[in-house]
């Protein structure tokens, strides 16, 4: 169990420290006013209608970096940081969000892949972590329960890797929306591209560790004899 609890630390370690460099880059880019002087809750309704998209409604909620794209009722959640400053950072974050909304409108393939997965994924998450302790202790006499964690947790390291995609590809549908559309200078330009790199790089991470945590249950599987 020592490797389980050393690729926890290990990528929890990595995620504070990009989650901490995400916050900075997001208050430094938060300081520089957009030429345009649009707010992120302008921004966001400008690329819905841009993309024929007038079924969404954005709105805003509570919290930091809380936003989101909903597809079940179809809304833009923008945190109040974003929704009404007009700013690099907010810029950014707006648009992306709405790249997931153009994401929906299009059927985009992993997006159709990885919301077939959320039942799967939201229904196991509370669970799953003692099918699979329980799995370790019963190795010898019942190793098909460690196996059917398995194949469950692989559906969250699946869920992971798909999630890639999805924001790189609204993350750079996105950059290519405010820039030729003038929302952005090239100076801003730069900042939304880095404040959205390092948003990515915490998807990178949690599939990472998945995938590890994956390999670490199926290596004790393989040995179970």
């Amino acid at each position: 169990m020592a490797i389980i609890w050393i690729i926890f630390g290990v990528s929890s370690l990595i995620s504070l420290l990009i989650s901490n460099q995400l916050k900075s880059r997001f208050r430094k880019y938060s300081q520089t006013p957009l030429r345009s002087n649009l707010s992120g809750k302008e921004i966001a309704e400008r690329m819905l209608a841009d993309n024929g998209i007038h079924d969404v409604k954005v709105i805003s909620t509570r919290g930091q970096l809380t936003d989101h794209y909903n597809p079940i009722n179809k809304t833009v959640n923008l945190s109040e940081v974003v929704y009404n400053a007009r700013n690099a950072a907010a810029a950014a974050v707006a648009a992306h969000e709405c790249g997931h909304a153009v994401q929906h409108a299009t059927a985009y393939r992993w997006l159709t892949m990885r919301s077939r997965l959320v039942p799967v994924v939201s229904s196991t998450s509370r669970w799953i972590h003692l099918v699979l302790l329980a799995g370790i202790v019963l190795v010898q006499s019942f190793p098909y329960l460690l196996l059917f964690g398995i194949l469950i947790f692989a559906c969250t390291t699946l869920f992971s890797f798909i999630t890639l995609p999805v924001e790189y590809d609204a993350s750079n549908r996105a950059l290519a929306w405010i820039d030729q559309n003038g929302i952005v200078t090239s100076q801003e330009h730069s900042m939304a591209k880095d404040a959205l790199k390092w948003a990515a790089r915490t998807y990178v991470v949690a599939a990472l560790a998945s995938l590890a945590t994956l390999l670490y249950y199926v290596s004790i599987f393989l040995r179970r004899r």
